[in-house]
């Protein structure tokens, strides 16, 4: 999605009677892997854009930082006429719930989000999926692509292996390496970007999603993170475990159960 594209989608939204739905992609997706989620919401009346990451927009290079990536869909959501609802996966996930934080999301679904500041479990099975990019510290100044075996570990590991193989073929993109390192030293960093307003009065609802087999954001670190943002008061927060999923939830076979969860829940209060 281009900037005009973008733009062209704004105007559009903001003539419309539509409530806006903002899906935000994670690391090594491409904004596509959205596009039946976005068809589907469409079909309930409302607005979906899908828009790219800003190094997709612009065409720069990596590094591509969160504290850059949220400024841009920031710009995005404050640009429409309603405060929309935010749907994010993986890295998608955390940026959704720092716009929340800011008082950007009218409801949050937040699925297999990657960890933010104050969230402490670090299983070894995200350190090894986070591996391709945290081998090399060089990796922090440029775009990482998966391997099919990468990807099969890190997203496919709960669907048979051509399944795997064909969303890795249709979905798998580089990705920059700096969000990677940034969300690894966020504890130890305390003026990291990587961080979240958990207790904001406007935060809005928020549904987190969780995969039972998920390799890179295990349930161990998305309950963390529910537990940080329950602690909220001022709006509700739940949590979700779907038995027998992996990190490519959204996009797989399984996906419609997945939308289905964040469907109703934006329902709920939109």
């Amino acid at each position: 999605m281009t900037t005009q594209t973008i733009a062209d989608a704004i105007d559009q939204n903001n003539v419309s009677t539509k409530q806006p739905v903002i899906f935000i992609h994670g690391l090594w997706l491409k904004p596509s892997s959205w596009d039946r989620w976005a068809e589907m919401f469409e079909a309930a009346g409302y607005a979906a854009l899908a828009p790219c990451w800003p190094a997709e927009v612009g065409g720069a290079m990596a590094p591509e930082t969160v504290g850059e990536v949220t400024a841009h869909f920031a710009g995005i959501a404050e640009a429409l006429g309603r405060r929309p609802a935010l749907i994010g996966h993986s890295f998608g996930g955390l940026i959704a719930q720092i716009l929340a934080g800011r008082g950007l999301s009218a409801a949050t679904v937040a699925i297999d989000p990657a960890p933010f500041r104050g969230v402490l479990p670090l299983p070894m099975s995200a350190l090894r999926s986070a591996w391709p990019v945290l081998h090399n510290p060089a990796n922090a100044a440029r775009e990482v692509g998966l391997t099919s075996e990468q990807f099969r570990y890190a997203f496919g590991n709960a669907v048979p292996e051509p399944e795997s193989e064909a969303l890795y073929q249709a979905y798998q993109a580089p990705a920059p390496g700096r969000p990677i390192f940034q969300a690894a030293v966020a504890n130890l960093n305390p003026w990291t970007e990587v961080r979240v307003d958990t207790e904001a009065a406007q935060r809005g609802p928020l549904l987190m999603i969780s995969g039972e087999r998920d390799h890179t954001v295990p349930p161990s670190v998305a309950r963390a993170a529910y537990d940080q943002q329950k602690r909220n008061r001022q709006a509700i927060t739940e949590f979700v475990q779907l038995p027998g999923r992996g990190h490519s939830l959204t996009i797989d076979s399984g996906w419609r159960e997945v939308a289905e969860t964040a469907l109703r829940f934006v329902k709920r209060f939109l």
